[in-house]
């Protein structure tokens, strides 16, 4: 398999993950802007969930740009991530109804924390399954980006059983690390093209 055909897949299946969340929005009986107020909150919750499937659209493409080779390994790896992703539209409707009590938002957190620690594991088997001078290797180096994110999740999820409002603060915090698509990569997405090329 290439990895185009995993990417047009993984993109198939996030497109249907964001049309399944927007289903999810209701329209109001009523046509005045008070009858709007209701709905807000699941408003804003699929508004954050759809920036998140996008960030994850986003370093999902630029990971695959650079990856040479496709095994059984990264292929689960992908599916992995997948997985948990397509748990984020029905959190994202019970946070949308529920976001002041602690274990929706507490869900919420833990599908955003294993999504993180699923985009890391098929990143390091990605890396681990190249040549030792492999350009992602160079680009991510120690990750402490993506170790970050995996830390303010772990404390969001703890903090939700406390404060709600504190730990969707620290879920948006993580979205704003991540709005930008990962510059480090972005930077050597030419390189295996030249190192290609050079050992023709």
């Amino acid at each position: 398999m290439t990895s185009n055909r995993l990417e047009a897949f993984s993109d198939g299946v996030l497109a249907i993950i964001i049309t399944i969340m927007v289903l999810e929005l209701v329209s109001p009986d009523q046509v005045t802007l008070d009858s709007l107020i209701p709905i807000a909150p699941t408003f804003v919750s699929y508004f954050f969930s759809f920036i998140y499937i996008g960030i994850y659209w986003n370093n999902h493409h630029h990971l695959f740009q650079v990856t040479q080779k496709i095994n059984g390994k990264i292929l689960w790896s992908n599916l992995h991530l997948l997985f948990w992703l397509s748990l984020i539209p029905f959190s994202t409707t019970w946070i949308g109804e529920n976001y002041e009590e602690a274990v929706p938002v507490a869900l919420y957190g833990f599908i955003l924390l294993m999504s993180a620690i699923a985009f890391y594991i098929l990143q390091r088997t990605i890396s681990k399954s190249h040549k030792e001078n492999f350009v992602l290797r160079k680009a991510v180096g120690r990750d402490s980006k993506g170790k970050m994110s995996i830390a303010l999740y772990t404390v969001g999820l703890l903090i939700s059983f406390l404060n709600t409002w504190a730990a969707m603060g620290i879920y948006i915090i993580v979205a704003i690390i991540w709005f930008i698509p990962d510059s480090r990569i972005e930077k050597n997405l030419d390189k295996p093209k030249k190192e290609v090329s050079q050992a023709k």
